[in-house]
């Protein structure tokens, strides 16, 4: 059975200079020096194929120690804001559908699925996996074009591999086809759709 070419859009979250060197929240893994790149590449690949891209950025309130809008740390990080994109959010959730037209858009341009690439894997990107799959949403996983940091609170200590590649299982089981930059370029130039695996499968490969 053939399926339809996905009408995808390229996500890029939060690509912002507060996750690098000099800002309040670095990502650790995977490292910057590699999965900036990978944002790049695969804003490029979609630019080349007609795939929409949006770009999102993240602005706290006033006062916040983090992603002031008028402060260098809460601009986009260069690489992103001198490529083109097709729309524009900002947002002060981390689900990028949270108080934005990110859901009216997506419904105007008919989009099927969301490719998501950008920062953190647990938290912003996390939410709107979630909730994209919640609102009928395919949903694909750049697994080399994301990154996460490491937390230490009451509830226990987790670095940054740990929380990536926890995350990055969890969604595979059954919210987003977890992919390379590389595998997905492929795909979109075939204009193919990537499968997600299950929860029942996942839990026996586990068991043995």
């Amino acid at each position: 059975m053939t399926h339809p070419a996905p009408r995808r859009a390229l996500v890029v979250i939060d690509v912002q200079n507060e996750y690098f060197e000099g800002g309040g929240l670095p990502i650790e893994y995977p490292p910057v020096q590699s999965s900036l790149p990978k944002i790049t590449q695969a804003m490029d690949a979609a630019r080349a194929a007609g795939t929409p891209v949006v770009v999102v950025r993240h602005h706290a309130p006033k006062g916040a120690p983090v992603f002031q809008a008028d402060a260098h740390n809460g601009q986009l990080h260069p690489e992103i804001a001198k490529r083109p994109h097709d729309h524009l959010v900002t947002k002060s959730l981390p689900s990028v559908f949270a108080g934005t037209d990110f859901a009216e858009w997506i419904e105007r341009h008919q989009i099927d699925t969301l490719s998501v690439a950008g920062y953190m894997t647990q938290n912003c990107d996390a939410s709107t996996v979630y909730e994209a799959m919640h609102r009928g949403l395919n949903v694909e996983f750049l697994s080399d074009a994301t990154g996460a940091l490491p937390y230490a609170n009451a509830a226990g200590r987790v670095n940054a591999e740990e929380i990536h590649r926890v995350f990055s299982v969890v969604f595979h089981s059954n919210f987003a086809a977890v992919v390379t930059t590389e595998a997905w370029i492929a795909a979109l130039q075939a204009g193919q759709a990537l499968e997600k695996d299950n929860v029942l499968m996942s839990n026996r490969r586990a068991r043995g």
